[in-house]
Order: structure tokens, then sequence, then C-alpha cells
């Protein structure tokens, strides 16, 4: 292989110096790979691969059979997961097919219309993308960092917890954002910021619209007060679809105060289908287990360390009656409080997101909420795929729990009628409690990016009540 290299790597540079002397055309016409080009295309392939992308791209002045090659689509798409933070080539596909055009999405039947894609061009717009900050700013504590890494690289109190009630939406804005970009320690008019908004104000009264449209400007108005310039702001419901590679579903969010189950078409949130809130959140869900560990006279110093034991070991159980009678004893050593055993504790927290009575709270179980979304959105014909709504997608960090999404898709079943239960599937957090940030990783990385997915300040100054996803 060194060899072959070696040949390959010598007629590349020969052909380069053509091309400086003026002659570059010459000895692209006298370049002969001789037997290389008897080798398999998937040889040739690999021999790319190794090379790079610059130095591949060289390669198609050198002969006929690799110009084929240099534009083949799986090396492209190998270089992009190579040199580029994203997990697989479906996500790439998905990212650049459906998103790269921007908001409002093209509807489906646009996308069997969509021409092959080229990843070689794809390669070096992506290259050129500046990177964004990324801030999901969720219910219960905020995720940040920057796009073109590959997780997040910090958290922090979400914008909620800014200031007070009295305070005004916009103080407190500003106040969340100055103390994010402190913390990654970089001037915020460097680069454009993608916003992760949760979603709040559920109903499609007037009243709601009014708010949600408060809320955008507040929070346009703190970042292009403070400089930056270019601005995208998403609900969080959509990007957890968006990291899940799906435009259309039900993203199913337990927040940390309630849980929201939103039907999104095509990217839009469909709040005249319905949006389902369930006085249940994570916060419920660590008290429940806190006392139910009390009862056992088990005390915690802090209710951190509750939450800590119930990501660790509690579980939602498939069928809750036979999983009473099973031991379901298990261990955690929390730091300087020593070893806790739960043992029914660790299926009955989550049980309360299925019979909401047993921690005394009058609501549906969150499968009663989902299929009655799933009902509305049966109810209304849109055009396009009309199984659009049988994608659910969790998120948040109690969405988490080992056994829920299965259990969802059990009780789904149960409750529905064929017609609509046939083919629902229920997708756990993608990327788990950071999945509406990755969400928004698949934004900022597109080649497009941030063209058609951002508002400039003039663009904003000139049109208040832009449509953007909210």
């Amino acid at each position: 292989m060194s060899m072959v290299l070696r040949r390959v790597w010598e007629l590349v540079s020969s052909t380069s110096r053509g091309n400086v002397d003026g002659s570059g055309a010459e000895a692209c016409s006298r370049s002969d790979l001789g037997e290389l080009e008897q080798l398999p295309g998937d040889i040739l392939l690999q021999i790319l691969r190794e090379l790079g992308p610059k130095d591949a791209a060289k390669m198609s002045c050198v002969c006929k059979a690799l110009r084929c090659l240099v534009f083949d689509n799986r090396l492209w798409v190998h270089f992009l997961q190579t040199h580029h933070p994203d997990p697989s080539s479906d996500s790439l596909f998905f990212a650049e097919a459906t998103l790269s055009y921007g908001y409002p999405l093209p509807l489906p039947p646009f996308h069997a219309r969509t021409p092959q894609l080229s990843f070689k061009h794809i390669y070096g717009q992506r290259a050129r993308v500046p990177g964004s900050v990324i801030i999901d700013g969720g219910s219960g504590y905020c995720k940040f960092g920057w796009s073109k890494y590959a997780c997040p690289s910090g958290r922090s109190a979400t914008f909620l917890e800014f200031g007070n009630i009295e305070s005004p939406m916009y103080t407190r804005l500003r106040h969340f954002f100055a103390t994010i970009y402190n913390r990654m320690q970089v001037k915020p008019n460097t680069q454009p910021v993608i916003v992760s908004v949760p979603i709040c104000h559920y109903d499609d009264t007037e009243s709601a619209k009014a708010s949600r449209r408060q809320l955008k400007e507040a929070i346009y108005s703190a970042l292009f007060d403070m400089n930056v310039p270019a601005v995208c702001a998403v609900n969080q419901a959509t990007l957890a679809l968006f990291a899940a590679k799906r435009t259309s579903g039900i993203a199913v969010n337990i927040g940390f105060q309630v849980t929201s189950v939103v039907p999104i078409f095509n990217g839009k949130v469909m709040r005249s289908v319905g949006v389902e809130v369930v006085g249940l959140g994570a916060l419920k869900l660590t008290g429940f287990l806190r006392e139910k560990m009390q009862l056992n006279n088990l005390n915690f110093q802090s209710l951190y360390t509750v939450r800590t034991l119930k990501e660790k070991l509690c579980y939602v159980a498939l069928d809750y009656e036979a999983e009473l009678s099973k031991d379901t004893q298990a261990s955690f050593e929390a730091v300087g409080e020593g070893r806790f055993t739960p043992s029914k504790e660790r299926f009955q927290t989550g049980e309360i997101l299925f019979q909401p009575h047993l921690a005394g709270v009058q609501a549906m179980g969150l499968h009663q909420a989902i299929a009655l979304c799933m009902e509305h959105c049966h109810s209304v014909e849109l055009a396009g795929d009309s199984d659009w709504y049988k994608t659910v997608v969790l998120s948040g960090g109690s969405a988490c729990l080992p056994g829920l999404a299965e259990r969802l898709e059990k009780e789904l079943k149960a409750l529905l009628p064929p017609y609509i239960s046939n083919g629902t599937r229920v997708i756990p957090p993608p990327y788990g409690a950071d999945t509406p940030w990755f969400g928004a990783k698949i934004i900022g990385n597109l080649s497009t990016f941030p063209g058609p997915w951002c508002v400039t300040k003039k663009q904003f100054r000139q049109k208040p009540r832009l449509n953007l996803i909210w």
C-alpha cells in the first residue's frame, strides 16, 4: 500500500508543479496511472481516503478513473465524519437534504425532486461555516457550548431563574445571556447564536400568541443589543425532533415542572391541533422518590443526591403489577452520604408518569395525553404523509429512564385503535438529556448556515414579526 500511495503522490505532485508552471493542462493530459488504473474501485477509494481531503481533491487531474472516484459521495461522507462533528452519514444526509433550505421547511413532496447531493461541495461549504454558540435554555437548567464541539461545554441555571417574577423579561434575558458569554469567554459579536427555547404558552389563543411574540422579541432584542451578528431561535420540541432525524412527529418533553406533548408537522408546531400538557415533571419524580425513601428511614442531605439516584437506578416497568412481585433491590454509593439500596422505589418513581394518582396528582397519564394528541392529529387532514404523527420522540433528563419508550408503545397500542396505533414508534432521547442541544448542533453545522436559518439585526428591525419556529 505504501508503494501505491507513493506512486500516486508522485503523480499528484508533478501535476501540481505543472499547474504552477502554467502547463497544467498538458501535464494532466499526459498523466497516466498505468497499472494502478486496473485496481478495483474500492481499493482506489481507500487510497483516496488515506490521502485526505485536500490531496484527494487534486486526484481529479491525474486520470479519468480517479476523477470519478474523487466525486464519489462515499469518500466525502467519510471525510465529513472524520473531520466534522457529525455522528453518522444518516444525520449528514438528513441535515443537508432536509434542513439546508432553512425555515419554513420545504413540503415533503419537494424532497422527491431534490437533486443528487454533492458531498464534495458540502464538505467545502461546511469547512467555511463559522460555527455558532448554542444556548439550550431548558426549563430545568441550560446547556451551552460551540456547534463545532462534540457536546455541550457547560451548564447553568435557566434564564427563568435570573431575576424574579417582577423583573422585566428583557432584563432577565440580558443578564442570562451575558452570564453565558462570560462563562464561555467569548465576545458576543464574533459568532452567530442558536437559542433553544422551552415550549411555553401552549394554546393557540390570541393571548398565547401575544405572549410568545413578546418572549421572541425580548430574546432577539437582548441578543442584538449585545451586538450578536445573527440569531436563530428554535423551540426545544422541534430541535428534539431534528436530533432524531425527523421533521414531523410528536415531541414529548419531560421538563422540570410539566411534561408537554407537542405535535409537529414539517418543522412547525401544530398548536391548532393541540399541545397536551401533563402537570408532572422531573421535579415531581425526584420528590416522589425522596418521599418513598424517607418512608424507609432513608434521608438525604440534598435533592441533588436524590436526582442522581433517580438517574442511576430508576427505570420504568413494562408490567407494573408483575414487577411488584420481583426482587428489584440495587445499591448506589453517594459521595459523602453513604450507600442507598432502593427496591420497589426504582420503578414506582417512573410509574407516576402513567398513574399520577400514586403521587397525589390529579392528571391524565402520559400515555393518555399522547394518545389524545395522536387522535387529534389523525382527525386533521394534512398534505403529505398521513402517518406523520406516529413517530414519538422523547426528550428531557427524566425521559432517559430505561424502559420508558417500550412501556409507552405498549400502552399506546392498548389505548388506540389499530388504524392509529399500527406503525407507532416511540424513540428514546437520541442524545440523552442534551437532545435539543444536539438538534441545534445539526443546524449550526449545516453547509448553508447561518444564512437561511438566522435573523440579522437589520432584518429584525425591519420585520419584527418574522415567521420563525415558535
